[in-house]
């Protein structure tokens, strides 16, 4: 695919970073003459068919290289998150039995050289950044620029071009490593045939033409971003631009004006907030103009989303409503946002309906890793709210007698790399045990209710999906977030994580007085504040789903204190170990 993309796109601008202060472009024909550089650079150095290279990076323009080169030579391209611990980071290096790594710069390089680990299979290691006297520090590391020369005095150059024309979409073209909230990862194995599949249906049913600019900064070791984000522009020659960084997303909104963006429910969640935070703070005229034109913007959407024509005076409202008040904040957003696509995690249908009235579509997908990763998505005149959209073109899903989602189809992957049992555990007779729950209606729309093994059966015996109900605290002003607590348990309780910066706005203006966040949570007006936001959702739930009791930290889940995966998901047993004392408080008579 990726030789005929440059054939077709050529000249076209395909990739864009900053680089000291500057943004950077490449065509896919810049792009095309690197690849081909690092492919036969890795050749000179003994790369075979089949062999496998990790890559330990940020997003960047040599990620994306690094990936085409290893898939033209035929090897495989094993994932590693920039956030990845070193031992974390070992574990996928020796596991997929890695004779190369390419990775980014000096910090990364000193997590594989962390004396808490060994690498013993690497041969080489290529490093993005390198500092002075970086390959001093071992004979196998090497820069990539001095990988690209050898490349471009590689002698027989016509090897590249036998072993791209022998590879077949059997082939395995990636092993991605599952985050997982336990135990160790599985290397699941996605070939090009998956890849392939997943990016010609989702293009069959999403609106993108090459004119879309994407904004990339989920990490691409994710199959989500990696195949929304990096294979799907590639297939329609759009440009992707990668962010500076997760901290950086709203600024570079503004300098790359994207079109489109993938994205995890967290992060519309985070741009929710503050947009909500700005309005709070500006004059109470403007405010009540706000919530005039979000209530328009709502009412408008509810003919939109059901392909009906918005009555003349509503459609007048919501054209002054897009003037006076959402034109200024998409322009936050870039103020060229087309659409977004949202997945790894449910989006709530609060959140989707507020950005929606805004005239900011987010697409919702659903999907798994090992599904290459897309099994629904959501498209133009197919929103439902509440679902994830419809099966994608070429795949099929159905419900099992306990309610579990089973998919078949092109995009399954192959397999767990050296796990055949758990393989067969999870691809029965050719079906996908996705270990979620859902509904799927007669229009092929699914409805996700929650991770089956997350489901909490309570001492009563009724079943709690804990992912709903978080989702409806976390839409509360004072709430960030949720871990619901209660499988065996007589009722439900949780631990809650406030939103700091709407908190301390609040105690300012109350005039409490604290010294620092942890007594902060402790302050019973604090207490009585999440107890009401806690009770006014209780009254919307059935009462084996409302939550009794909660403890309020000022420790945040994050992925450097290992209670969030690298995409943003609640480790539940991370968070309930260290706060088993707290929880078990909560269940004293």
């Amino acid at each position: 695919m990726w030789k005929n993309r440059v054939a077709k796109y050529g000249d076209k601008v395909y990739l864009r970073a900053k680089r000291d202060g500057a943004w950077k472009s490449y065509t896919f024909r810049d792009v095309d003459r690197m690849v081909t550089d690092i492919a036969l650079g890795m050749l000179s150095l003994g790369f075979k068919r089949g062999d496998r290279i990790s890559l330990l990076s940020e997003n960047r323009p040599y990620w994306t290289m690094f990936d085409l080169a290893t898939q033209s030579l035929g090897g495989i391209l094993a994932t590693i998150y920039a956030t990845n611990t070193p031992e974390q980071c070992a574990y996928i290096v020796n596991n997929s039995e890695s004779r190369f790594v390419a990775l980014s710069n000096n910090n990364q390089l000193n997590k594989l050289f962390d004396k808490k680990v060994s690498i013993p299979l690497v041969e080489k290691i290529i490093i993005f950044d390198p500092i002075d006297g970086i390959t001093d520090k071992d004979p196998r590391v090497l820069t990539v620029n001095k990988l690209m020369e050898l490349g471009r005095s590689y002698p027989h150059p016509e090897e590249l071009d036998k072993l791209i024309a022998a590879s077949t979409f059997d082939d395995v073209a990636t092993l991605i490593y599952t985050s997982g909230t336990t135990g160790d990862p599985k290397g699941v194995m996605l070939t090009h045939g998956n890849f392939y599949s997943n990016v010609q249906g989702a293009a069959e049913v999403m609106p993108v033409s090459p004119e879309e600019s994407f904004l990339s900064f989920l990490p691409l070791s994710h199959s989500l971003e990696r195949m929304a984000g990096h294979f799907t522009p590639m297939y329609i020659g759009a440009t992707v631009s990668f962010a500076e960084s997760i901290d950086a997303i709203r600024q570079n909104l503004q300098e790359i004006k994207p079109s489109a963006m993938v994205s995890v429910p967290r992060i519309y969640e985070k741009f929710h907030a503050a947009i909500l935070d700005n309005v709070s703070k500006s004059a109470p005229l403007k405010q009540k103009l706000f919530h005039w034109a979000l209530g328009v913007g709502r009412a408008a959407g509810k003919y939109i989303l059901a392909n009906k024509t918005v009555p003349p005076l509503l459609a007048l409202q919501h054209t002054l409503a897009d003037k006076l008040v959402f034109a200024k904040i998409k322009a936050n957003l870039g103020g060229n946002l087309r659409f977004a696509i949202s997945g790894g995690a449910p989006l709530s249908p609060e959140l989707f309906e507020f950005f929606f009235a805004m005239g900011v579509t987010i697409y919702e997908g659903y999907g798994l890793t090992e599904t290459t990763p897309v099994v629904t998505c959501a498209s133009p005149g197919n929103i439902r709210t509440g679902t994830v959209g419809r099966v994608l073109p070429g795949v099929t899903v159905k419900i099992a007698a306990d309610g579990e989602i089973l998919v078949k189809g092109p995009n399954v992957m192959k397999g767990y790399y050296k796990m055949p049992e758990a393989t067969a555990e999870a691809i029965v007779d050719g079906w996908f045990h996705t270990g979620d729950i859902g509904e799927l209606d007669a229009d092929s729309f699914l409805k996700i209710t929650d991770r089956k093994k997350d489901i909490i059966v309570t001492a009563g015996g009724k079943n709690v999906a804990p992912q709903n109900i978080e989702n409806m605290l976390k839409m509360e002003r004072f709430i960030e977030q949720v871990n619901i607590i209660g499988d065996r348990r007589r009722y439900l309780t949780a631990i809650i994580v406030p939103d700091f910066a709407e908190l301390e706005k609040w105690a300012r203006e109350k005039g409490l007085q604290y010294a620092g966040r942890k007594e902060l949570v402790k302050l019973p007006e604090v207490h009585k504040l999440i107890e009401d936001a806690i009770k006014k959702n209780n009254s919307e739930l059935a009462k084996y789903e409302t939550i009794k009791k909660f403890h309020l930290t000022d420790i945040q889940f994050s992925q450097e204190n290992d209670m969030l995966t690298p995409t943003l998901k609640v480790k539940r047993k991370k968070v309930n170990a260290y706060y088993a004392k707290e929880i078990e408080a909560m269940y004293e008579e």
